[in-house]
């Protein structure tokens, strides 16, 4: 089983990159990687359970599922159905603090998940630097931030 996990101080209140990750659905605004995505059954995104179903920028097909969200931690937890990337059993959690020194936001990401033998480590450089990192960058760029140590 790989675990990937990587973290990130955004510098914007917990309530604001709450309002940005929330929407389980809202990540074709902001992600590089997600040309366009839609919740399945016409359910809310909100909706634990609900499943939706995305196209990634070179046009491949996924479908995650919202296994758990909570407001009051500012945390959910997801899971892949379908993938075109060998990622089997994947589950990702996702979180949010607040960082009341120049009131920031802590965001850890992580999952766990299996591979073929021998992907293991290419497989966590796509997911931890591909996924995470592009999603951390992506979402300051989509609220107007600067990358962390910027002036």
């Amino acid at each position: 089983m790989v675990k990937v996990v990587r973290s990130t101080i955004v510098d914007a209140p917990v309530e604001a990159v709450w309002d940005v990750l929330r929407d389980f659905n809202g990540h074709d605004a902001w992600h590089p990687a997600v040309a366009d995505s839609h919740i399945e059954r016409g359910q809310s995104s909100d909706k634990v359970g609900c499943v939706r179903r995305f196209h990634l920028a070179d046009g491949s097909e996924l479908r995650e599922q919202l296994l758990t969200l909570s407001d009051m931690d500012m945390a959910y937890s997801y899971c892949l159905l379908d993938t075109p990337v060998p990622l089997f059993n994947y589950v990702s959690h996702v979180r949010l603090l607040p960082v009341t020194d120049g009131d920031r936001t802590f965001w850890h990401w992580e999952s766990l998940f299996d591979t073929p033998g021998g992907q293991e480590t290419e497989l966590a450089d796509l997911v931890g630097s591909g996924i995470y990192q592009a999603g951390f960058d992506a979402v300051r760029s989509h609220m107007g931030l600067g990358s962390p140590g910027e002036a």
